[in-house]
């Protein structure tokens, strides 16, 4: 047994974890000293069949154990290797499990899953809040580019995810949020549209993820919308101005979506989201106001 195997053994006593098991057939082959040299495409496949193989067959019990795997290897693993072998093999499990969770399995409970069990403080733990880390939508063994969930949620407009992401806060970490926004509303569709009613469904889920954005929003630029209009961008609503409340872009915003965004930030800056809203001493209509349901 290697040097790295037997530390993650003791670390991870009595339970064998996923990760650390991996971890050591990969440093196994090629050896230790020229792991370095190889360079993560050499490794990545291997990484990638193993853990899609367990990813394909799970169940939501089975990724919470993997999860819980993940994280016990990110935040307790009493071993280390080659800086950047950890860091390249840490960036292709999550790229992986990234992969599997948005792009092929798509499952709202899954996803949700993802977000209880890997919520930190994003600035403080970076390696275990996965929603927002990237990943590449369409598989290729380069973990170190790619999307964020968010991003390729809105690309291919999948509302009922988009709402969970949401609830959660991760459109309100966002930097520039009316990105996500122009996603959903611009971004070219992923696939060609030959039967009328796939397109009219791709529109009506456009139009839920625009008005669940605004629930979180305050104020939308239409002349960001329209500069890029004005450069040939074609929106996939062609009536997209009417789904725009008044109150994002031209009258007052509402005094009760201002006090929701408020204390959403609070919640959201005490990593309280979307948990904390339950325990606030208030209706449960608010609640479920505050929780982006209405």
């Amino acid at each position: 047994m290697s040097k790295s195997s037997k530390l993650c053994h003791k670390t991870f006593h009595p339970r064998s974890n996923i990760f650390c098991n991996l971890f050591d057939k990969i440093v196994k082959r090629p050896s230790l000293q020229f792991l370095g040299q190889c360079g993560y495409h050499y490794y990545e496949p291997r990484i990638y069949r193993t853990l899609a193989n367990i990813l394909r067959c799970l169940n939501l019990d089975g990724f919470d154990i993997l999860l819980t795997d993940y994280i016990a290897f990110v935040e307790k693993s009493g071993y280390r290797f080659e800086e950047n072998f950890n860091l390249e093999f840490t960036e292709i499990c999550v790229n992986t499990i990234l992969y599997w969770v948005f792009v092929r399995k798509g499952n709202p409970d899954f996803v949700e899953l993802l977000l209880k069990k890997t919520k930190k403080d994003y600035a403080q733990d970076r390696s275990c809040n996965l929603a927002q880390r990237t990943f590449t939508p369409v598989y290729w063994p380069s973990p170190l580019s790619g999307i964020t969930p968010l991003l390729y949620v809105a690309q291919t407009r999948q509302s009922t995810i988009l709402k969970i992401l949401l609830k959660y806060g991760i459109l309100e970490r966002e930097k520039k949020p009316i990105n996500t926004v122009l996603t959903i509303l611009l971004y070219p569709l992923r696939m060609r549209i030959t039967v009328d009613h796939v397109l009219e469904d791709i529109q009506e889920d456009a139009k839920t993820c625009l008005v669940l954005c605004f629930r979180v929003l305050s104020v939308i630029s239409i002349r960001e919308i329209e500069v890029q209009l004005s450069l040939g961008r074609h929106p996939i609503i062609s009536n997209w101005l009417d789904y725009i409340p008044s109150t994002r872009y031209k009258d007052p915003c509402e005094l009760l979506h201002l006090c929701r965004i408020t204390i959403r930030a609070q919640l959201l800056t005490n990593n309280m989201l979307p948990n904390g809203i339950f325990s606030l001493l208030i209706p449960v209509r608010l609640q479920n106001y505050l929780n982006l349901e209405s």
